[in-house]
């Protein structure tokens, strides 16, 4: 285990930014079935930052603004519709998930598939344009031992 890493229930959370926040939150909830953790207000500028959970896992929001650390990132729709990173999500059933993102819109990029290495899953973009993952492989899990492992292995 890291030094630096401190005793949490996750260590890594990413952090998308929005231009419609509010929406955004509503919408991930909605879509992927997060649910609302915290989220902050200013009088003025309405939301300025929000933590969503899934499972053990967060992801913080925030709004597109002219801060150090907002000048750094782009939207996808800033690069050509592009992605720098994508959010792989574990989930019980990307069958069930699959339907309900669909439902509420999402732009399927990859569809529905086993995958080689094991599980089930797809890939899709949200409102406004960020790459998610979601899918039945769980990389904690313990590998099936098979031949073909076993020979990498060598």
């Amino acid at each position: 285990m890291s030094l630096h890493s401190k005793h949490t229930p996750a260590n890594l959370i990413p952090c998308l930014r929005y231009r419609d926040v509010p929406s955004a939150l509503e919408w991930l909830c909605r879509a992927f079935d997060f649910q609302r953790q915290r989220v902050f207000e200013d009088p003025q500028a309405g939301i300025i930052h929000a933590q969503l959970t899934f499972g053990n896992s967060m992801l913080m929001l925030g709004p597109v603004t002219d801060t150090a650390f907002s000048r750094q990132l782009r939207q996808p729709d800033e690069i050509g519709g592009a992605s720098t990173q994508g959010i792989y999500v574990v989930v019980n059933s990307a069958d069930a998930l699959y339907i309900q993102a669909k439902a509420a819109g999402a732009e399927i990029v990859v569809e529905l598939k086993d995958e080689d290495y094991g599980g089930r899953g797809f890939s899709c973009r949200d409102l406004e344009g960020h790459l998610w993952s979601f899918g039945t492989y769980d990389p904690w899990a313990e590998p099936a031992e098979s031949a073909s492992t076993t020979e990498e292995l060598r």
